[in-house]
């Protein structure tokens, strides 16, 4: 039953961001088209994820994950590795590669999907409560790791698609490496990190395509300065300064 209940949440959100696609899409000339076959890989991640929950499978996918790793492997890059997309947002016009949108769009976009993913993560971790691998507490369910690295990725490869083809996919890479890691960790299931790239792909898309804020200014006379870090310590996600002069 919750599996049932989990496939349709995330097939209803899927839907409501195609239709709040859309909508506005249909205001805003020139903007890219998006249509559910964009939305075929994440759901099928987000699909695959929940079947196998709390299943043999996934157990024996852990334990030869940790066989083929080894028992004692720890690293800290995958809280690293998860953020690399961002900065590749950033420097892919410094590159030589044009973007989609300026940097104060490229920004107010990262900002809105990482908000969105985070909402969706923290809510299904809170009520899904899946114990961790390592026993460390019960939000294992979906990964906000991979979840952050394959929204970001996503959100690289539209900006940059129609430049560079190569370098716009070189982010779902390092999305894939942060995923592998936090099994490797021992801190998630694969379960856990096909849901939450899943997530984060179809997080990325929605923002991308939909981007309700592409006409937005702050003042003719007014210039925007922003820019998006991560916050890595106790707690680990995405900080954002804007400056208005």
């Amino acid at each position: 039953m919750k599996t049932k209940l989990l496939t349709l949440l995330f097939s209803s959100l899927v839907f409501l961001g195609n239709a709040q696609s859309k909508d506005s899409i249909s205001s805003i000339k020139n903007q890219d088209k998006i249509s559910y076959k964009k939305f075929i890989v994440p759901v099928a991640l987000i699909t695959a994820g929940t079947l196998i929950l709390n299943t043999n499978l996934n157990k024996d996918l852990q334990v030869n994950a940790r066989n083929f790793f080894g028992n004692s492997f720890h690293t800290s890059a995958d809280n690293y590795l998860q953020f690399v997309p961002v900065a590749q947002i950033y420097l892919g016009k410094s590159l030589g590669f044009k973007p989609k949108n300026d940097f104060q769009h490229q920004t107010i976009n990262i900002v809105i999907a990482n908000a969105i993913m985070g909402t969706v993560v923290f809510a299904l971790k809170n009520t899904v409560g899946e114990e961790r691998p390592d026993h460390s507490d019960n939000l294992s369910f979906p990964s906000g790791h991979t979840a952050t690295a394959f929204t970001n990725a996503a959100l690289l490869f539209y900006e940059f698609k129609d430049s560079n083809l190569w370098y716009a996919s070189s982010g779902f890479l390092f999305a894939t490496a942060t995923g592998a890691l936090r099994i490797a960790n021992n801190k998630h299931y694969t379960s856990d990190v096909l849901a939450g790239a899943g997530i984060g792909m179809a997080t990325g898309i929605i923002v991308s395509y939909w981007n309700p804020f592409k006409s937005m200014t702050f003042g003719k006379n007014k210039k925007t300065t922003a820019f998006v870090y991560p916050q890595i310590g106790n707690q680990i996600g995405m900080g954002a300064i804007v400056k208005l002069n």
